[in-house]
């Protein structure tokens, strides 16, 4: 009985998204521009090629952000429930703020944080 609603569901869900792409390229407007099919950047024009080596300074950035975000998805939740917890959440989020702290501490001392 389950895999019987399995399949619908399945098969329901290919022929919605199916039948959306098909009449969006349908109902959409189409235009044979060129200047539309340029590449930009914030409205811009682009300068150079797209294909240029970029800084890897951005990317250890962008992963130290991502880091950070993670932990605040983490640490609100915690500080909702702390009194009900107790102590021992209370040093083990110590510790888990002592290790995020090593980890800036070590991108910090091998430059990842310049923006140069």
């Amino acid at each position: 009985m389950n895999s019987e609603y399995l399949i619908l569901f399945f098969l329901l869900g290919v022929i919605l998204v199916g039948g959306a792409i098909v009449f969006s390229m349908f109902v959409s407007p189409k235009s044979t521009n060129a200047v539309k099919s340029l590449p930009y950047e914030c409205g811009i024009p682009v300068k150079s090629e797209a294909w240029i080596q970029f800084n890897v300074g951005y990317y250890l950035f962008a992963i130290i952000y991502l880091v950070f975000d993670v932990e605040t998805v983490f640490v609100f939740p915690w500080g909702v429930v702390m009194r009900d917890l107790g102590i021992i959440a209370f040093v083990e989020i110590l510790i888990f703020f002592f290790i995020l702290v090593l980890g800036l501490l070590y991108a910090w001392r091998k430059g990842a944080l310049k923006w140069v």
